[in-house]
């Protein structure tokens, strides 16, 4: 019977060890061209997120069209004047510049095929999100909206990254 036991808690141990072992995300994190939910001053929106270098230097270029309500969202590692411009983008787009805190701190328009960057006049832009030409205005969206930080964050772990990474500023 001996043998019997030790099997039994040998393999009851396998089990709790197994249970405590750190576990790995399900699913493989999303792609770039994922649409997430994520609002401003509780307008929804769906932006794909562009994290990466090639992502943010590729943008919204050679696009036919883009979807209502929808958008990209610029994360960048540092607040600083940021500057873009449409090189191989046919869209009409407005820009909304944000600071850390995710508070909206300027809009501008970008004309499709032109090369001039639309520079912020903030120096502290960490996050800039690229909507369908007048968006920003036929949702009433103003300088002083909030990105909703949760969503954003929500969205950024799916994308396989922390929003840690990020100087994101969540007390107000």
């Amino acid at each position: 019977m001996k043998p019997l036991y030790r099997l039994l808690f040998t393999f009851a141990l396998f089990l709790l060890l197994i249970a405590c072992a750190p576990q790995e995300p399900i699913g493989a994190p999303e792609s770039s061209d994922t649409y997430f939910p994520i609002s401003i001053d509780g307008t929804p929106l769906q932006l794909q997120l562009a994290l990466t270098q090639s992502e943010q230097n590729k943008g919204l270029m050679h696009r036919e069209s883009m979807p209502t309500d929808h958008g990209m969202l610029f994360l960048f590692k540092q607040p600083e004047p940021r500057s873009f411009w449409m090189r191989n983008t046919r869209i009409p787009l407005d820009i909304g510049y944000f600071d850390a805190s995710g508070r909206l701190l300027e809009i501008h328009a970008l004309y499709p095929y032109d090369e001039n960057g639309v520079p912020s006049r903030n120096q502290q832009v960490l996050i800039a999100i690229e909507t369908n030409h007048g968006w920003f205005a036929r949702n009433n969206i103003v300088a002083g909206a909030q990105i909703d930080l949760k969503a954003l964050a929500k969205a950024v772990s799916r994308r396989g990254k922390s929003l840690n990474s990020y100087p994101i500023q969540t007390a107000h």
